[in-house]
């Protein structure tokens, strides 16, 4: 699993290649656990590349979720396949998102 972080003027944007499951949620919590404070900064994570997502990896999506609707900030989901998509729905989170 390859996350990369940008931090732009207005925005952070996260980047996700390959599969967000159990064995990699870990690393990218640990990456990605200062966008739960997001400063008041948007969020776009950019999904082109990202295969499949584990319930932990959903959990990272729910816990910056979290800290950037505290800040007063959204979270994007962008490029998102139609397989990510449904575990979206199947789990109800597909409206807590702005999906792009």
């Amino acid at each position: 699993m390859n996350t990369t972080i940008e931090q732009l003027e207005d925005k952070y944007l996260v980047t996700f290649e390959g599969e967000l499951d159990t064995t990699a949620a870990t690393e990218v919590g640990e990456k990605l656990q200062s966008l739960y404070t997001a400063n008041g900064k948007d969020v776009v994570i950019d999904c082109t590349g990202l295969e499949y997502i584990a319930s932990s990896g959903l959990r990272i999506l729910i816990s910056i979720l979290k800290g950037a609707k505290a800040g007063g900030s959204k979270v994007v989901l962008k490029n998102v396949n139609d397989d990510i998509k449904d575990v979206l729905k199947l789990t109800g989170f597909i409206n807590l998102f702005d999906l792009a």
